[in-house]
């Protein structure tokens, strides 16, 4: 039970991490905070991300040029160019990789106000570092495990090391492909609920390409419901974020 609970938390823990942090934050702007908070949240990143760390800043870049050329040959990570989820994936580390390391010839337009505190980016990036977290995990596995009846527990692991891209090739690759679409926009993207909800909203893609600049994901129907939303109108309103203005949020909270 404990292996089942850890992996859970270190699931939405992470997602909550990427959506936010990540996600909305570094690539949409579609709130501020301050250097304070934004190196609070660099340090959860880290943690909860642990061994699949993901650079807040890379990831910020990459994911313009994913909403700037969606779907196309220039897209970071399309279905339409490749033929499985393994190969779109390869070919999005590359990409990832290239960005971190400054070899991408991106825009500068695309570069524009991601954070970047260069300790942590280093630090998550060290192999040593995402060993040391992997460690934490097989030790957290062989402690809580009684073998030989819990064996199969161990299926747990190995998506512990790669939680970070695992979620994003669930969404980069079924969000275009499975789903409904609630708005005729110029790419693929669909809305895949309710696994949604197991997604932290953003499962909500359709939407999300339809209101980019939109923090709360759930906004085109009744029962469509972001499940990050709560939390950051939470910090919002505790003053830890504030929305860009014009403020876009639509929902039962405003």
């Amino acid at each position: 039970m404990e292996v089942v609970i850890f992996f859970i938390a270190h699931w939405y823990l992470s997602l909550f991490c990427q959506t936010f942090f990540h996600h909305r934050y570094s690539a949409h702007r579609m709130f501020t905070m301050s250097k304070g908070w934004e190196k609070f949240f660099y340090i959860c990143t880290y943690i909860f991300q642990g061994a699949s760390f993901l650079s807040p800043r890379a990831y910020g870049i990459m994911h313009r040029l994913h909403h700037a050329y969606a779907d196309t040959e220039k897209d970071p990570h399309s279905p339409k160019y490749d033929h499985n989820i393994f190969k779109m994936m390869w070919k999005t580390k590359n990409i990832y990789n290239s960005i971190l390391y400054d070899k991408a010839g991106v825009d500068e337009k695309f570069k524009k106000n991601v954070p970047n505190w260069e300790f942590i980016e280093r630090l998550g990036d060290m192999w040593i570092s995402r060993l040391f977290w992997a460690g934490v995990y097989i030790a957290f596995h062989v402690y809580f495990i009684d073998l030989p009846e819990e064996w199969y527990l161990y299926i747990f692991l190995p998506l512990n090391f790669i939680m970070g891209p695992l979620h994003g090739a669930i969404i980069n690759w079924f969000a275009h492909i499975v789903g409904y679409r609630n708005f005729d926009v110029k790419d693929t993207s669909t809305n895949m609920w309710p696994i949604e909800i197991i997604m932290f909203g953003e499962g909500l893609h359709n939407n999300h390409h339809a209101r980019g600049n939109n923090p709360n994901f759930g906004f085109a129907k009744w029962w469509e419901f972001d499940l990050a939303y709560p939390i950051i109108w939470t910090f919002n309103k505790l003053g830890i974020i504030r929305y860009r203005k014009p403020a876009t949020p639509t929902s039962f909270f405003e």
